[in-house]
């Protein structure tokens, strides 16, 4: 497989970056548009970034774990054959993995095999599981592999973070190149640069005031709007929410309210990306101490008031 040439959609992100070192996984597979399109954006902003993620598609799997096992079938669009070692990389480019296995073999894989051979200390300081194809709203995340290999991260001691979009298919990161003006290709540049700006806001919190990324046994679920009505990651607006309305809660004021919305409202409104605190063991919404841990860590996101 061959590396696209990226022209860069995002400008520098600061001196920050080059120290900070981040694994991509997700439950789409290694070779969609959105996850490479992802790769591409942070690594060309010059974070220390290494892919592993299933070689097929294995949406839905939540945390299932298995032995990852030789295939016997081909990797997703034919980019590894029948016959392939249980996991493998990229001719070109060895920081570009996959584990045939489920999205939280692919993360363990990452952080136990990968991550002490390109990271400085052993280990990623953050783990983006995702863009994935389609959000994972609600109670949904208890059955996303999105999700669950973003907890597993966290379970592991590394912060981390899920990104879903409602736009986007099921395409080959080579759509990126022969149809840059599809919808999927479209979707993938926006979500990936939505993604970018989110971790640019940790990179920088973290830089200002030195400190985890995030509390330990959390991690952060991030959904975006459709891009129908969205043409660019600047039509976009960051709201902090929770999974699952609660009146019995008392969340974290914001917008002069300790409810916050919750994201499938958020993400049906118009042009925004909704931001919950979930537990990494439950993959429940956590208390409003911990969602205001989080949500001052990213006041650099300029979160707004649904309309």
């Amino acid at each position: 497989m061959k590396m696209r040439a990226l022209a860069l959609s995002l400008p520098l992100l600061g001196a920050y970056a080059s120290a900070t070192s981040i694994l991509i996984t997700d439950d789409d597979g290694w070779a969609t548009a959105q996850i490479r399109q992802q790769f591409d954006v942070l690594n060309s902003t010059g974070y220390n970034v290494v892919l592993s993620a299933p070689a097929v598609n294995q949406s839905g799997k939540s945390s299932l774990s298995t032995t990852p096992k030789p295939l016997t079938e081909p990797c997703e669009f034919n980019t590894c054959p029948v016959g392939s070692p249980a996991t493998g990389f990229n001719a070109s480019n060895p920081r570009l993995n996959y584990v045939n296995g489920f999205p939280v073999d692919a993360a363990k894989y990452g952080l136990e095999t990968l991550a002490p051979t390109f990271f400085p200390g052993g280990k990623p300081d953050f783990v983006v599981s995702g863009p994935n194809v389609g959000t994972n709203l609600g109670l949904v995340v208890l059955f996303s592999g999105t999700v669950g290999a973003a907890c597993e991260a966290a379970r592991s001691g590394v912060p981390a973070a899920a990104f879903s979009g409602a736009s986007g298919s099921q395409v080959s990161y080579t759509t990126l190149d022969t149809d840059p003006d599809s919808a999927a290709s479209r979707a993938a540049r926006i979500y990936s640069d939505l993604t970018a700006t989110f971790v640019r806001t940790l990179t920088d919190a973290a830089a200002a005031r030195p400190g985890p990324f995030l509390p330990p046994g959390v991690i952060v679920n991030v959904n975006y709007a459709k891009i129908d009505a969205c043409p660019s990651a600047e039509s976009y607006r960051w709201v902090f929410s929770r999974l699952v309305w609660n009146i019995f809660e008392t969340d974290v004021e914001t917008c002069g309210s300790d409810h916050l919305p919750d994201e499938s409202k958020v993400v049906g409104a118009g042009c925004y990306a909704s931001v919950s605190v979930i537990s990494a063991s439950s993959k429940l919404d956590v208390n409003a101490t911990l969602q205001g841990q989080v949500k001052d860590r990213l006041q650099g996101l300029q979160f707004a008031c649904l309309d």
